[in-house]
């Protein structure tokens, strides 16, 4: 995914010559090594944003998350660096676009109001509602419906890094990740998490979940998922934002259930 420099040191003799005993060469050495995944995250995280956000601010935040990232990691647990990184990078961006307030107040409403319709329609029909049932319950033609999914494209694509309390900094993703842990509590959490993405992935359509997968998984960009679907850029954008939206609504129940706890 990255290419890496090739140190003196192995990358264990980096990081135990950082942690243990305080060797701040080591601590720049890993971090020159890791800048590529601050470049990486940061282009995949630009797609879809508005012309307004620069490119090098979310570089400069991601850089932080990175730092922090080094500060924190545990590399004597056997967890991929990379992957650990990647979430404390995506993170510090989107905490810099929160404090940036990027994303104007309406799309934000219309966002909400889309994400409270699938949730209140799949819960009540107990399957995948269909743009018509949505656009209706909205009181919108399905072509404003389609509009609605454009504009709010740009707040779909950080959805799931976005925190389980409003007061935390622990996301919907994080949960997945394996810590190793035996708390008992943990382990609940995460199995209903889990079955609660499940049967949202299951409510989406095929091609929600194939756009889900290619973008997730396989890690193209929209552009490139467009040319593998034979689809335009903002076909593809909308069938992210209503992928996005159903599993916010699949999980609203699972957010409740914590919020109670």
């Amino acid at each position: 995914m990255i290419e890496q420099k090739t140190p003196h040191l192995t990358n264990f003799q980096q990081w135990q010559a950082w942690k243990e005993h305080g060797d701040i060469e080591a601590k720049k050495r890993l971090i020159e090594q890791y800048l590529p995944l601050v470049d990486y995250v940061t282009n995949r995280m630009a797609i879809g944003l508005p012309k307004n956000v620069i490119r090098d601010d979310l570089a400069s935040n991601g850089v932080m998350g990175l730092i922090d990232a080094i500060e924190k990691f545990d590399y004597c647990r056997g967890l991929q660096f990379e992957t650990y990184a990647s979430w404390r990078i995506r993170g510090a961006i989107i905490d810099g676009l929160r404090q940036g307030d990027w994303v104007p107040r309406s799309v934000r409403e219309k966002a909400k109001k889309v994400e409270e319709a699938y949730q209140h329609l799949e819960q009540k029909y107990l399957r995948t509602v269909t743009d018509q049932e949505i656009s209706e319950y909205l009181q919108v033609s399905e072509k404003e419906f389609l509009n609605m999914l454009q504009d709010i494209a740009v707040t779909t694509v950080c959805s799931l890094e976005d925190p389980i309390r409003d007061e935390e900094s622990e996301t919907r993703m994080s949960l997945l990740v394996d810590d190793k842990a035996k708390n008992p509590d943990y382990k609940v959490h995460e199995f209903y998490l889990k079955e609660s993405i499940i049967k949202g992935i299951e409510r989406l359509t095929e091609k929600e979940r194939t756009v889900v997968s290619l973008f997730y998984y396989e890690e193209l960009s929209l552009s490139e998922i467009a040319e593998v679907m034979s689809l335009s850029p903002s076909r593809i954008s909308q069938l992210h934002s209503k992928a996005i939206l159903r599993l916010r609504g699949a999980l609203a129940k699972y957010k409740d259930q914590l919020m109670q706890q």
